[in-house]
C-alpha cells in the first residue's frame, strides 16, 4: 500500500503532463489542416522527371 503513495502523484503528473502537451498542440496548430497530409502523401512531386510514369508527367512548357 506504501507504493500508492509514489504511484498515484505520478499518474496524476503524467496525465497533466499529456493534457499539456496536448493543448500546446492545439495551440500550435498540430490539427489545422488533417486532410492535407493524407492528399500529400499521394502527389509524386518529388520524383525526377525520368522517374515519372509518361501517361502521368504534366506537359512543361518552355519559353
Amino acid at each position: 500500500m506504501n507504493v500508492l503513495v509514489y504511484l498515484v502523484p505520478l499518474a496524476l503528473l503524467l496525465g497533466l503532463g499529456g493534457l499539456f502537451a496536448f493543448l500546446w498542440s492545439l495551440k500550435s496548430g498540430q490539427y489545422d489542416d488533417l486532410d492535407g497530409a493524407a492528399v500529400r502523401v499521394l502527389s509524386d512531386d518529388d520524383l525526377p522527371d525520368n522517374a515519372r510514369p509518361s501517361s502521368t508527367a504534366p506537359e512543361r512548357h518552355r519559353s
